[in-house]
């Protein structure tokens, strides 16, 4: 005798089928408008963010662009509903040459003149207030699942040893304080000054001499000026961090990472 099911546990099965289908797209519509998930892929934020953080970025903070936005009905230019981006801001943005996806602080806005001396940064003319505070140490050893090796103040160090960056924290313009890195003297500690044009802003990594940012043009392979329609969102709190090659490594896990604020 054949099985039957019946219609009321067909319907059942229907209605199953459908929630999940929904759940689903509600999910897919909440992810695309509101948070958008980001792992950290390198070291140019080291130490606010490491290798392996997970995050999710507020892409409601500024509002919508044309390049955060994948619905027609949403504004092809200037922005809804979010706030202005202020100088401190962790932010993510589409690489203006490549749409790749980058992670960096805000630096400079519209107008600002921005320049490094003696790898000190300078805001308008004006030195922002730095602390001496201590040290960042790692071990030298491949980093994530791209096996990236840190740079090191006291290189060469050999694999397995002790990686040393000098640390400081920098207190930018409008008092908000956060630490940078430095790893040795080069091209980007003494830089010409760069005006920002209006529309635009200017990222800078705080592992100052392991980004490239703002202060390399693109043509050099650096970011450049970034347009604020390239804007996607701001960086609010790490939710996770695996300091290795995959998340399912619990023994590399970092439980003291966990909902951190991004600061």
């Amino acid at each position: 005798m054949a099985t039957r099911v019946s219609g009321k546990a067909g319907g059942g099965i229907l209605e199953t089928v459908k929630t999940v289908v929904y759940a689903l797209l509600i999910a897919g519509v909440f992810r695309t408008l509101f948070f958008q998930p980001f792992w950290i892929p390198s070291g140019s934020m080291k130490d606010t963010l490491l290798i392996g953080d997970f995050l999710f970025v507020n892409k409601m903070a500024y509002g919508y662009s044309r390049h955060s936005c994948p619905f027609s009905i949403c504004p092809i230019t200037g922005r809804l509903l979010g706030s202005e981006p202020d100088r401190g801001d962790v932010v993510v943005f589409r690489h203006p040459a490549n749409g790749s996806d980058f992670i960096k602080r805000l630096i400079g806005l519209p107008g600002d003149t921005i320049q490094m001396k003696g790898g000190l940064l300078h805001v308008n003319g004006q030195p922002v207030q730095v602390e001496d505070a201590g040290t960042f140490e790692e071990i030298k050893a491949p980093q994530g699942p791209q096996g990236v090796e840190p740079r090191c103040a006291n290189d060469p160090v050999g694999q397995g040893g002790l990686c040393i960056k000098q640390r400081q924290i920098e207190t930018l313009p409008n008092g908000v304080r956060h630490s940078t890195l430095n790893i040795g003297d080069g091209w980007a500690d003494n830089t010409p000054v760069f005006t920002v044009p209006a529309g635009n802003y200017f990222f800078m990594g705080d592992n100052r001499d392991n980004s490239q940012d703002s202060r390399f043009a693109l043509a050099t392979g650096g970011v450049g000026m970034v347009p604020a329609e390239f804007l996607i969102g701001r960086a609010d709190r790490i939710m996770f961090s695996s300091a290795g090659k995959s998340l399912f490594f619990f023994w590399t896990w970092r439980p003291d990472r966990f909902f951190k604020a991004v600061e």
